[in-house]
C-alpha cells in the first residue's frame, strides 16, 4: 500500500508533550464498540464514543483475558564527551552481540576506535558505524544498566521537543514495568494505576503481564513510498508456555498497546523467546487479539498502519478526523482508544 494512504494533518498543539496530572486523567475514544459496554448495553448512536480511561473497566467480559506489556524503559539516552572536549549526546536503541546501537546527530564525526567520556567519568569506544544503524557502542564498565541509571536521560521521542525532567522518570515508565530492555515506554500502559489493575480483576478479567522490549524504531519514520519497502526493526520479547496458557483459552484477548499486540500475533499466543519483526497493515488477518486499547499514533507511521488493519482504514481516519475535532491529546503522553477487531 501507498505509505501516503496513512497520511493525515494534525495541528502541533495536539502533540501531548507532557504528562497529564493523573495518570488515569486520559480522555478515551471508542470506535465501532457501541452495544460492547457491560454497564450500558443498551446503548445506540454514533461508532464513535466520546468517554474516559476509567470507562475501559465497563468494556471487559468475565473470561477476557487482558494482556499488558512489563517490559522497564532504560534511561538510554545520555552525553558523552569526545578528545577534543566537545559533548554528544547519544540515545541506545538495540542491544548487540558486542555492545549497543546508538543514535547521534554527529554521526559523520565519529571514527571507529573513537573513545569519550561519560558524566561520571565511564569510557565508551565507537566499535562500528552503519548508516541504517549508527554506531555501535561498548561500554568499558561492568554494569551498563547501573551507569545509566545514575547519568542515563529518560529517551523522550523527538516530537516532544524537549528534555527530559525529573518527574519523567517515573511518568514515562508503567506502575508494573518490571524487566528492564526498552528504549520507548509502552505507552498505552501509561494511563493505569494500581487501582485501576485491581477493578480489571474485579470485571472477571484475568491479566496477563507479557514483555516486548521496545526499540527506539517505534517511533523511527518511514521512508520508503510503499508499505512493501520497509525494514521494521526487530524487538525481542518473551512469553511463558504458563502465560500462553491463559491466553489461549481466554473468551477474548485484550491487548493493552501496540507492543503486546505484536508479540501476541507474532507468537500467535504460543509460547515464544526471540526476536520479532512483525509488520502490521490492512489485509493482516489477526489471530489472537480482539480488543486493543492504544494511544493516538504519528501520520504514516507503522503503528498507524497497525490500528488502521485492526480496526479498518476508513474507520480509524475517521475516528482520528474525529479526536483532532475534539481536540484529544495526541501521542505518548497523549489520550487513548479503544478498538474493536474489525470482522
Amino acid at each position: 500500500m501507498r505509505v501516503s494512504e496513512f497520511d493525515f494533518d494534525l495541528p502541533a498543539g495536539l502533540i501531548a508533550t507532557h504528562p497529564p496530572a493523573r495518570r488515569d486523567a486520559a480522555r478515551m475514544l471508542v470506535v465501532n464498540g457501541v452495544g460492547a459496554c457491560r454497564a450500558r448495553p443498551g446503548v445506540r448512536g454514533t461508532p464513535l464514543q466520546d468517554l474516559h480511561i476509567t470507562d475501559f473497566i465497563s468494556y471487559l467480559r468475565p473470561g477476557d483475558v487482558v494482556v499488558f506489556n512489563n517490559s522497564r524503559v532504560i534511561p538510554a539516552r545520555f552525553d558523552a564527551t569526545d578528545a577534543a572536549g566537545k559533548m554528544h549526546e547519544f540515545t541506545l536503541h538495540t542491544k548487540a552481540d558486542n555492545g549497543w546501537l546508538a543514535l547521534c546527530k554527529k554521526f559523520g564525526a565519529f571514527n571507529v576506535g573513537d573513545e569519550l567520556t561519560m558524566q561520571d567519568g565511564t569510557k565508551i569506544i565507537v566499535r562500528g558505524k552503519d548508516d541504517e544503524s549508527g554506531l555501535l557502542i561498548e561500554f568499558l564498565c561492568g554494569n551498563p544498566f547501573a551507569v545509566l541509571d545514575k547519568v542515563g536521560k529518560m529517551p523522550l521521542p523527538p516530537y516532544m521537543k524537549r528534555s527530559d525532567e525529573p518527574a519523567d522518570r517515573e511518568r514515562y515508565q508503567t506502575v508494573y514495568a518490571e524487566h528492564l530492555g526498552s528504549m520507548a515506554a509502552p505507552t498505552a500502559g501509561l494511563h493505569f494505576t494500581n487501582e485501576m489493575l485491581s477493578r480489571v480483576r474485579a470485571a472477571g478479567a484475568e491479566i496477563v503481564n507479557i514483555t516486548l522490549h521496545v526499540g527506539a524504531g517505534t517511533w523511527m519514520p518511514v521512508k520508503s513510498e510503499d508499505t512493501a519497502g520497509h525494514k521494521m526493526h526487530s524487538e525481542w520479547g518473551v512469553i511463558t508456555p504458563e502465560q500462553s496458557e491463559i491466553i489461549t483459552k481466554a473468551k477474548r484477548v485484550v491487548a493493552i498497546g501496540t507492543t503486546s499486540l505484536r508479540l501476541l500475533e507474532a507468537s500467535g499466543g504460543r509460547p515464544f523467546c526471540g526476536t520479532t519483526d512483525i509488520f502490521i497493515t490492512p489485509g493482516y488477518e489477526f489471530k489472537v487479539v480482539d480488543v486493543l486499547l492504544t494511544n493516538f499514533h504519528l501520520p504514516k507511521s507503522t503503528l498507524f498502519m497497525l490500528v488502521s488493519a485492526f480496526a479498518g482504514l476508513p474507520e480509524m481516519r475517521a475516528a482520528y478526523t474525529h479526536a483532532i475535532e475534539r481536540k484529544y491529546r495526541f501521542f505518548s503522553y497523549g489520550d487513548c482508544c479503544l478498538l474493536f477487531r474489525k470482522s
